[in-house]
């Protein structure tokens, strides 16, 4: 019986854990902090052999296999060890997706990839289609694997979950963009991140598909220098693509099968630039799934986006408060600010990582008229914005970032939480900051 280790009690080690108890393995999860009262209940039930608050080394290195959670950096000592020793260490994805048929569509990016997931499992659930959505959204992928019997997968990816796949491949893939993220995990060279995003592609054959957006430079030029077997299917909000999905006259054309798509701009429940290209992306892998024009303007139509996402929270004395606390990069910030179409008192803050402001200078001096800085250490921010804005404050909460705002604020104005940083310096992590902010806002 082969030794199944897996490292990391939360949500994608434990679904391994049944998993792999179910396809034979003798399974140990080891933790080095403390499992959730949750999953420990579920590895108990399941007779789930594990340990927490350390990792048995004696346990660990006689491995056959390891499974090890997207949150472990790979130049962990451990991880090392393991690699030293030969034992393959893969992540959740690729060890779930040789116990499926199913068709799968993996989406990854570094900002988008949460919306566009959720509207194409939106898209082909309400065709009738039996799909999951799984990866670094809702129940693991080997969860569900194990106890459903989904004809499709709608995968969410991050660079993280694609740096341990050998053989892992997507029917089509989707690549919503590549901006610098996460970089302390690559020794903060941007080619390393790149190439990781890429892997989304790197098993696919002729048969397979490629969405990408043909307006970032990083993707362009990835494709321009390597090689993929995939079919290329563009999507662009600044050129005519004679195959791909573009826009005109206030609408966007999607034109990659005989059956062309003609859909205003207008009847997009979701608002913005990113998600005109988020809706295109999801389209198209629609479409080339056989789902009926008509299913998926429906789609379209009525889809509500992603909590944490410039989710509107509430009004209050005409002062509007949006959540975007998944914002935890640059990038996603500059997507928020430029939604922005009304004087903006901005929250900022959290942990850095390796963020460059500067591409936010011309929004900020544009739209914010106060910043409000939700972090320990804020320095970084006040240096680079001190001259641009004139009211800038420290605080040390959501509660009181909140009420500092609405006194900022004046009627018609926007309060808006856009952090650009992560959030473990005072948050378990962006669901618990942006749900804080909800709470606050509502009891103004």
């Amino acid at each position: 019986m082969e030794r199944l280790v897996i490292l990391g009690g939360g949500e994608s080690g434990v679904g391994t854990a049944i998993l792999g108890k179910q396809k034979g393995y003798k399974v140990f999860v080891s933790d080095n902090g403390v499992i959730s009262k949750k999953y420990k209940e579920v590895l108990l039930n399941n007779e789930i052999d594990f340990e927490e608050n350390q990792h048995t080394e004696s346990k660990i290195l006689n491995a056959d296999l390891v499974m090890k959670s997207p949150g472990i950096p790979d130049k962990v000592a451990l991880v090392q060890k393991l690699i030293e020793k030969s034992i393959p260490v893969i992540s959740e994805i690729e060890f779930a997706s040789q116990f499926t048929k199913a068709t799968i569509i993996g989406i990854t990016g570094s900002n988008g990839k949460t919306t566009t997931t959720l509207l194409l499992h939106h898209i082909l659930k309400n065709a009738g289609l039996s799909v999951g959505i799984a990866g670094n959204i809702g129940d693991s992928f080997a969860q569900q694997v194990a106890d459903e019997t989904y004809e499709n997968y709608v995968l969410e990816l991050s660079s993280f979950q694609l740096d341990g796949i050998e053989d892992f491949n997507s029917h089509i893939a989707i690549l919503t963009n590549i901006t610098p993220d996460h970089l302390d995990r690559y020794e903060y060279d941007f080619n390393k991140y790149i190439a990781s995003k890429f892997k989304i592609t790197k098993n696919q054959k002729e048969t397979d598909y490629l969405i990408y957006d043909a307006d970032d430079e990083v993707i362009n030029n990835w494709i321009i220098e390597n090689k993929t077997s995939a079919k290329l299917v563009p999507f662009s909000l600044v050129k005519e693509l004679e195959y791909g999905a573009y826009i005109k006259d206030n609408n966007i054309i999607i034109n990659i099968n005989k059956d062309k798509i003609n859909m205003p701009l207008s009847t997009l429940s979701i608002k913005g630039k990113h998600n005109t290209k988020n809706a295109m992306a999801a389209t198209m892998a629609a479409q080339l799934l056989k789902i009926r024009k008509q299913n998926i303007k429906e789609s379209l139509e009525d889809f509500e986006g992603a909590e944490h996402r410039l989710e509107n929270v509430a009004k209050v004395y005409d002062v509007e408060y949006i959540n975007d606390s998944k914002a935890t990069n640059v990038n996603a910030t500059f997507y928020a600010l430029e939604c922005m179409d009304k004087t903006t008192v901005w929250i900022v803050g959290g942990v850095d990582k390796g963020n460059d402001y500067n591409d936010l200078l011309p929004l900020v001096r544009e739209k914010v008229k106060a910043i409000v800085c939700l972090g320990l250490d804020n320095d970084k921010i006040k240096n680079m914005f001190g001259n641009v804005v004139d009211i800038i404050v420290e605080t040390a909460g959501a509660e009181e970032a909140v009420k500092v705002s609405h006194k900022l604020a004046d009627r018609g104005e926007v309060v808006l939480l856009s952090p650009a940083c992560a959030s473990f310096d005072l948050f378990d992590n962006y669901e618990d900051r942006g749900r804080q902010f909800k709470k606050a806002v509502r009891s103004l």
